[in-house]
C-alpha cells in the first residue's frame, strides 16, 4: 500500500477562471492572464513523495491488448460520425461546446433517440443496429420541456430515459440504476456536488463533476457526452483541465440568423481533427447536410457585377461559397467599409492592394462586402475572390458565368499558393462550374475534369487581365 511522507504546506492560490495555481499571490493569472481572479485556495504542497505499491497483475504487452473495446458505434447521424471518426467509442467522454441557443440540445437529443432506436448513420432513422439504453440528464430545462422538444423533432424512443437533475450524487445514482450505454449531460456547468465548496459552474465544481463523470465512464465503459458553455470570446468555460481530461472536444458553430450549423473537432483521440460536419437546423429538428454548397450560392441565373464564387476548405471538405461586393460614391469625408461573413481587417488590406497594385480608385467609395447564406470565410484562400468581386463592382462588369477564384493575396500583389487546389477545382466542376483562377504552383493539380479550364496566375494584375470581357482601360482605374 502506498505511503506518503509528510509534506510541507504553504499558502496556495488558485485562479477562479481557469484553475491555475500558485504558491504566492499574484494580481494577474499566469495562465489566462485575467486580473484579480487569483484567490487563496487553502494551501498547496511544496514537497512530497509517493512510494510504489503492489499491483494485481503486470502490464500486458501492447499486442495482447484487446482493441475491440475501442470499436466505433454509429450515432445514427452521418455528419457527427464523420467528425468523430466513425462514431461513439465505449468509455469515451466527448465535450460539445457552443454558444447559447445554437442548437446543441437539439442535436444531442436527436443523437440520443437515434442511438436508442439502434439507427445506423447510413439510414439515419431506420437502420438495423441493436437498440441501446440511453440516459439524457438535463440541468438547464425541466423534463417536460425536453419532452416537448422531443415531440417536435421526433426524438422519442422506448429505451431513451430522461431525468432533470442538478445534483451530481443523484445523477450518478441514475446512471448506476439504469446502466445505459450512452449518457448525455446537458450541461456539465449545471451539475453540483455537495462534497466540495463552490457554486455550480465554478472551477472547483466543474472539476469535481467532470472528474466523477469521466471516472464512471471509464470504469463502466459508458460513452458520455458533456455539453459545455462558452465564454464571450468563444472559449470553453471552466478550467482548462476539462479539455485535457476528455477524449474528444467538439465546437458547435453557426450564425443564429442562418440555418447552417457546423461541428468541428478540435481534439480527437480516436480520429482526425480536420473534419467538419454540416447540419441544417430547422423547426422540426436538425438534419445532416451531405452537400451544403448550395446554401452559399445566390441562385441568380444571369451574371451580376460585384459577385465572385470561391471554394473554401472546412477541414478536408471543400465548400463552394459566393462573395458579393457593392461600391457606391461616399457621401461624407470618410468612406464606409462594411463587411459580413469576412474579416474586416482582411478586406481593408485587399482594398489597399487593389488600389496600389492594380490601380483601382477606391478611396472615395463606400465598400460593402458580404457572403451568401451566412457562411464565414476565414481562410486566406478566399482573398482572390474578394478582390475579383470588388474589381467587378468597380468596373461594372460581371465575372463570366461558371468561374471561380481561389488564392491568397500578398501586400506586393502576388497570388500565393494555397493547399488543396485540385480538390477545390474538382468540387467546382462537380457543381457545374467550367473555369477557375488559381495560384501558379509547382505542385501538380491532379486530374482536371473534362471541359474545365484552369488559369494559373502569379499576381493580382495577371488574374484580373485573365478574366474574359474585362478591359484594361476602364475608367475605374486611376492614373
Amino acid at each position: 500500500m502506498a505511503t506518503k511522507t509528510p509534506a510541507k504546506r504553504a499558502p496556495g492560490y488558485r485562479c477562479t477562471e481557469c484553475g491555475w495555481t500558485s504558491v504566492t499571490w499574484v494580481g494577474r493569472c499566469g495562465e489566462c492572464q485575467a486580473w484579480g481572479t487569483v484567490e487563496e485556495a487553502g494551501g498547496a504542497s511544496t514537497t512530497g513523495r509517493t512510494r510504489a505499491s503492489t499491483v494485481a497483475s503486470p502490464a500486458p504487452r501492447i499486442a495482447e491488448v484487446d482493441a475491440s473495446a475501442a470499436s466505433f458505434r454509429s450515432t445514427g447521424v452521418r455528419e457527427l460520425d464523420r467528425v468523430l471518426g466513425g462514431g461513439l467509442v465505449p468509455g469515451a467522454v466527448i465535450l460539445l461546446a457552443g454558444e447559447p441557443g445554437i442548437g446543441k440540445s437539439t442535436l444531442l437529443l436527436d443523437v440520443a433517440a437515434q442511438t436508442a432506436r439502434g439507427a445506423d448513420a447510413g439510414g439515419e432513422g431506420g437502420g438495423a443496429a441493436e437498440p441501446r439504453t440511453v440516459l439524457y440528464l438535463t440541468g438547464e430545462e425541466s423534463a417536460a420541456q425536453v419532452r416537448m422538444r422531443g415531440d417536435r423533432i421526433g426524438a422519442l424512443a422506448e429505451t431513451l430515459h430522461l431525468a432533470a437533475e442538478t445534483d451530481l450524487g443523484r445523477a450518478l445514482g441514475q446512471i448506476e440504476r439504469i446502466r445505459p450505454s450512452l449518457v448525455i449531460v446537458d450541461s456539465v456547468q449545471t451539475l453540483q456536488s455537495a462534497e466540495v465548496d463552490g457554486v455550480a459552474g465554478g472551477v472547483t465544481q466543474v472539476r469535481e463533476v467532470a472528474g466523477s463523470l469521466i471516472r464512471t465512464a471509464k470504469e463502466e465503459g459508458i460513452t458520455t457526452i458533456l455539453v459545455g458553455h462558452v465564454t464571450k470570446d468563444g472559449t470553453i468555460a471552466g478550467p482548462r483541465l476539462l479539455e485535457h481530461l476528455v477524449d474528444v472536444v467538439c465546437q458547435f458553430e453557426g450564425d443564429r440568423h442562418s440555418r447552417l450549423r457546423l461541428v468541428r473537432a478540435v481534439k480527437n483521440r480516436f480520429g482526425p481533427t480536420d473534419e467538419v460536419g454540416c447540419f441544417d437546423l430547422r423547426e422540426d429538428g436538425i438534419e445532416s447536410l451531405d452537400d451544403p454548397s448550395g446554401l452559399f450560392l445566390s441562385g441568380v441565373s444571369d451574371p451580376v457585377e460585384g459577385t465572385c464564387v470561391t471554394v473554401t476548405l472546412e477541414g478536408r471538405r471543400p465548400l463552394v461559397a459566393e462573395v458579393q461586393s457593392l461600391l457606391t460614391p461616399s457621401a461624407g469625408g470618410s468612406p464606409r467599409r462594411t463587411v459580413s461573413g469576412v474579416d474586416a481587417a482582411r478586406v481593408n488590406m485587399l482594398l489597399a492592394v487593389l488600389q496600389r497594385r492594380a490601380r483601382f480608385a477606391l478611396a472615395q467609395d463606400d465598400c460593402y462586402v458580404a457572403t451568401v447564406g451566412g457562411v464565414r470565410l476565414s481562410e486566406p484562400a478566399s482573398d482572390l475572390a474578394v478582390a475579383v468581386a470588388v474589381a467587378s463592382a468597380k468596373l461594372g462588369a460581371p465575372v463570366p458565368q461558371g468561374m471561380i477564384a481561389v488564392g491568397e493575396l500578398g501586400l506586393a500583389g502576388e497570388v500565393r499558393p494555397v493547399p488543396g487546389v485540385g480538390r477545390r477545382v474538382r468540387e467546382a466542376a462537380r457543381l457545374g462550374f467550367t473555369r477557375a483562377l488559381v495560384p501558379r504552383s509547382p505542385e501538380p493539380l491532379g486530374e482536371i475534369p473534362a471541359g474545365f479550364t484552369v488559369a494559373e496566375v502569379s499576381s493580382l494584375s495577371e488574374a484580373l487581365g485573365t478574366i474574359p470581357s474585362w478591359t484594361g482601360g476602364a475608367p475605374a482605374r486611376q492614373d
